[in-house]
């Protein structure tokens, strides 16, 4: 067990204490849980995408079959092929040879 918290008058008192102290000497970190934010949304940037009118006319035939927005569906492509990619043992092997090459 770590030692006690002191009592703040204020949150910038507590700021201050924690700006010159180790949590690891006031918290005993064995008995922390790990905590799981299901709501939280990743932070998203727009960006401009040139696609062939036709590709387009594709993904949003296949997003209304699903009955999804096109952007979606987009994302989603994008999540699984990337996922596919770096959970592929060539593309594994691939990025461990570039790393060994610099």
């Amino acid at each position: 067990m770590g030692n006690p918290i002191p009592e703040f008058k204020n949150e910038d008192e507590e700021r201050e204490f924690w700006a010159t102290h180790d949590s690891s000497e006031y918290v005993n970190w064995s008995l922390a849980k790990l905590a799981v934010f299901p709501n939280l949304k990743p932070t998203t940037r727009a960006i401009s995408l040139r696609l062939p009118e036709s590709m387009l006319d594709e993904l949003r035939q296949m997003a209304n079959q699903r009955d999804v927005p096109y952007q979606s569906l987009i994302k989603v492509f994008l999540r699984e092929r990337i996922d596919q990619e770096y959970h592929s043992p060539a593309v594994a092997e691939k990025r461990a040879s570039y790393r060994t090459k610099k």
